[in-house]
Order: structure tokens, then sequence, then C-alpha cells
């Protein structure tokens, strides 16, 4: 059994439409230096850094970490698409687990172009190339963006399978904009009705303008440390990982012919699986929630495969508040990716930060009465997910 990890401090910048934001340097600094005020140490006391980013020359990491300090410590750059940071965390997380490092920092920071996602290398493989394939053979190209079209796809296919209305869809995006409402360093923070979210233009049905995540800049940092560095630290309050894990593709992804296992499914549903048994509860022990809500589609279908509600539940589930305060579980009270943005990079690091300031009650106006223990879903397509667990004693 390895060492248990804590988190002991989280940091985070508001996050900016692109063209508007700080260098990402500059805000991952900021980040990293209030997570490190908010664990009360000093950045000599790191050992280890891990940088998360998509988009970014070779060693933008060390060029992040420079601005906290020249001490000479391995720094580890780290891309996994919308997983990123939480492949960062997950690193760190194991760097201190196997008794490698005592305290470790992670940034996670984008600086985005405006537009939808793209390659940037047109003379090699594309790393989708398998999903872009699937997509192909069952519904065939479209001018939307390729990532709109493959989760507007898997909700499509959600749609024809439980016929489920596409004003559900638009209520997720309706709740996104009321939580972010309440998160000042959120992106959006207007508030849209289901009849507003619908009458945005359709990027791919049943999505619309305001069922898609925008491209956005931002950072976010956490400090890791063990039970020993806490202790002779002095840390209040720390809050322990109390299980994480991350899955790839599975067969199922490609053989089924399925959009919804494409988009990963299958991926969310066994990494939580994973992350339940090695944690000891069930998803009915969870008080708070951040997922992936890339798209509106993506979030109603992880309900599904992180169990908060049956296979073809979704919809129910929804309307009937559950995903809400005064409802069975709070999902994503930052305002997820919809509405606080979507910074690649950052997003698995300032899920963390959410919950860890949730656990602490630290939340303010977003705060979920009584938290004890948090969920974490983060999920890049090529693929990766990433589910943890986190708990405060």
């Amino acid at each position: 059994m390895g060492k248990r990890v804590n988190v002991i401090g989280v940091g985070m910048v508001k996050f900016a439409k692109p063209g508007k934001s700080e260098d990402y340097n500059v805000m991952a600094a900021k980040a990293g230096r209030a997570a490190l005020a908010d664990a009360g140490i000093d950045y000599a006391d790191v050992q280890q850094a891990y940088a998360g980013y998509v988009y970014g020359d070779s060693t933008c990491g060390q060029r992040a970490a420079y601005d906290l300090g020249l001490t000479g410590i391995p720094v580890f750059n780290v891309n996994n698409n919308c997983s990123t940071g939480s492949t960062a965390l997950m690193l760190a997380r194991q760097a201190i687990e196997g008794g490698i490092a005592e305290c470790v920092i992670v940034l996670g920071f984008e600086q985005m172009e405006k537009g939808a996602l793209g390659s940037k290398f047109n003379d090699r493989t594309n790393p989708l190339e398998l999903h872009a394939n699937l997509m192909n053979d069952v519904q065939g190209f479209a001018q939307a963006p390729p990532a709109a079209q493959m989760f507007g796809g898997a909700g499509r296919e959600y749609r024809w399978k439980h016929g489920t209305r596409r004003e559900t869809f638009a209520k997720i995006s309706e709740k996104a904009r009321k939580h972010a409402a309440r998160n000042p360093l959120a992106l959006f923070t207007e508030q849209l009705s289901v009849e507003e979210i619908l009458a945005s233009p359709e990027i791919f049905d049943p999505l619309t303008r305001y069922q898609c995540c925008p491209p956005t800049c931002g950072a976010a940092a956490a400090v890791l440390a063990s039970d020993e560095f806490v202790k002779k630290h002095g840390i209040q309050s720390p809050i322990y990982i109390a299980a994480q894990a991350m899955t790839t593709d599975y067969a199922s992804s490609f053989e089924e012919g399925s959009m919804i296992k494409m988009v990963g499914y299958d991926m969310t549903k066994n990494g939580a699986k994973q992350v339940y048994e090695a944690a000891g509860i069930g998803p009915e022990d969870v008080d708070v929630v951040e997922l992936h809500d890339c798209f509106t589609a993506n979030e109603l279908l992880t309900y599904e495969a992180l169990g908060l509600c049956p296979e073809g539940g979704a919809e129910q589930f929804i309307w009937d508040g559950d995903n809400t305060y005064g409802g069975k579980y709070v999902t994503n009270p930052s305002g997820g990716l919809l509405s606080k943005g979507h910074p690649l990079g950052a997003t698995g690091v300032a899920q963390c930060a959410e919950l860890v300031w949730q656990l602490r009650g630290q939340a303010d106006k977003r705060q979920v009465e009584g938290a004890k223990t948090a969920l974490q879903h983060n999920l890049g397509l090529g693929g990766a997910c990433v589910v943890t667990m986190y708990r405060r004693d």
C-alpha cells in the first residue's frame, strides 16, 4: 500500500476568451503562486512539477514553472488532450504515493486560439483517425466542427434509443449558467433559459451554440503532499485523494458502431467502477461532482456512466433536478466547461480546485452544504479518461 496523497493547496485565475488573456506562463505562475500561498509553503519546498497543456511548444512547463522559481527540480510536460490536467494530477499523485517525492505542484494552463479545435499537423496520421473512421461509417461528415459532430452524434444516438427531448439537453446548459452565475472565476455568468439556449444557432443536432463549451484561456494549480509532509508543515484541512483511475479506449469504442461508445462511455464507466471499488464507496455516497461537460450531450451520458442514475434514466434525472442544488447530486457547481470555460490543460486542475474548495466549505455562494465526498471526471478523445475521488475526514 502506497502513501496517502493529499491536496494541500489550490489556485486558479479567471478564465478568459482567446485574445483576452495574459500569456500562458503569466497565468500559470499566478495560479501556482495562489496554490502555494493556499498551502502555506514556499516553492523551495516543492520537489517536482507537472505541467499540463495541449497547444504550445515543447518545455512550456519549464517556462511557466521558472516564474515560480529556479530551483532545478524536475519539470514534466504532459499532453493528453482534454484530460491533460487530470493526467498531470495522476502522475503527481503516483510520485507521492510511490515515495518518490513528498511535495509536488501541478500546473495546468492553456492559451487558446479562437474557433473550433483542430490538428496542427497535416503531414502525419491523425491521432483521432479511428474515431473519425467510425463516425464516417455511422453518420458521415458534416460541415460542423469535428468534436461537435462526435459528441452531437452520441447525443443523437441516445435520443433515438430513448426518445429524449431536445429540451432535456438544453436544460443541462441552463443549469450550467445558473451555477456559473455564482462563480466569479467563470467565463460566462449570464443566465440563459432553455428557450434561449434552443434558439441559439444549431451546431449539430441536438447541439446548439450554447450547448458547446467555448475555446478558453486560463490556468489552475494544485499542490499535493504526503501525510508526513502535511504533519511536518502543520497543514490545515488537507483533502485526500481516496481513489483515482485512468482508462483509455476499449475495443467497444470502435467495434460496436456506437457513437456513444466512441466518445468514451466505456472509458468513463470502467474508470468509475475502479474508483468506487478502490475507495470502498459507491455513487450514492458522493455529494458533489465536477464532470466533463464539453457538450451537453456528454454531461447527459456521463450521468449514467458514473452511475449517478440508471441507464436510460438521465432525462428524468435532469427534469427532477437531481443534478443540481436540492437534488441527489450537485454536478458542476463551478459552471463546468460549458460556462466556466475549457482551457484544455487547465480544466482537470480547475475541477480539482473547485472540489477542494467545496470539501473545505470555501465555495461561497456555490457551496454544497455538508460536502464530504467529491467525484471528478475528466475526458479526452484520443483517448483518456481520469476519474478521481476526493474526501475529507
